[in-house]
């Protein structure tokens, strides 16, 4: 297996992305080799620092970056010497198996529908996150920040999406499907929400339990994935970020508080495109880097993209 790595990307790259990309080297199997897409001259230096030898990484030398602040469709189109842009190339091509980066959120959503394309049938793709529920448990919740605004048939599809990945990267047999809301009865929320929830209701594509409001996802919710729109979704983990930094300011030490850390979790992975690619903080340290590699790698292992082309085209024939 071959995973990608986008090291031009991010608000402390290069340095923290290699440093994570090296301290994955303890955790990845032997048969999976590491391209990273960046300044090789660079890539050597940090290497040496850490008296690491860099031939043990494949290095595709891309000298330019997408910022933070640059226009993600046109900085996509004009900056082709890019880690992001060489990366989706790669991963077209089949040089790659997956491709992960801390970069542009737009311009890698740009990627995914420009060079990779959406799989057969799929409105949009969209990111997810795994949260901790107190216990042992974890909630799965998307899209967290591709989509801002979403049809009702778009949410369906994100529910067919989540069902599928709680099954394949979270080990649960039926997972219960709901849609966040501001009540759980079936006439709230606005005209989109509820209209997801009578499409949602008549579902024979996965295990619908209704609308759950956002004070319930921590305690036991009865629901294994949370379907929602992307403006929502990221409001909901940027509070859980903010929540954590207070966390840590007031020296509140909890081990179930500290499962809120992103830094644990790596990235989150673009659902419903051709390839597996992970799309990590902007702001993340080499362990978050580390852990986007190893997410990589597992969605690989689980075989994640061709149980979702699987899925969609039986939901096609039925």
């Amino acid at each position: 297996m071959r995973i990608g790595v986008d090291v031009t990307s991010g608000d402390y790259a290069p340095q923290n992305v290699v440093l994570g990309a090296i301290d994955s080297l303890k955790y990845i199997t032997s048969n999976t080799k590491l391209v990273l897409f960046g300044c090789k001259e660079t890539i050597f230096s940090i290497c040496k620092d850490r008296s690491v030898n860099p031939e043990i990484f494949e290095i595709v030398n891309s000298s330019e970056a997408i910022e933070m602040g640059d226009h993600p469709v046109k900085a996509y189109n004009t900056k082709l010497n890019s880690g992001i842009v060489k990366g989706f190339e790669s991963l077209k091509r089949g040089q790659i198996d997956a491709f992960a980066s801390c970069g542009n959120t737009g311009a890698m959503l740009t990627g995914c529908v420009t060079t990779l394309k959406t799989l057969p049938g799929i409105i949009r793709p969209c990111i997810s996150a795994e949260l901790p529920i107190y216990g042992d448990r974890r909630l799965l919740v998307l899209d967290v920040g591709f989509n801002t605004d979403c049809r009702p048939d778009v949410l369906y599809q994100f529910g067919l999406l989540g069902s599928v990945y709680a099954k394949q990267m979270m080990g649960i047999v039926n997972p219960r499907v709901a849609l966040l809301n501001i009540g759980e009865e079936k006439d709230k929320g606005n005209m989109s929400v509820k209209e997801a929830y009578s499409l949602m209701s008549d579902s024979i594509h996965f295990n619908f339990c209704g609308n759950i409001e956002s004070n319930h996802l921590y305690l036991d919710p009865e629901a294994d994935v949370v379907v929602t729109d992307g403006f929502v979704g990221n409001v909901l983990l940027k509070q859980i970020e903010g929540t954590y930094s207070l966390i840590k300011k007031l020296s509140i030490n909890n081990d179930f508080l500290e499962r809120l850390n992103y830094e644990y979790y790596g990235g989150t992975p673009v659902l419903g495109v051709e390839s597996p690619v992970i799309i990590a903080h902007g702001a993340s340290s080499s362990l978050a880097v580390t852990n986007m590699i190893l997410q990589s790698e597992r969605a690989l292992l689980n075989k994640l993209v061709d149980k979702f082309k699987e899925t969609i085209s039986y939901e096609q024939r039925y």
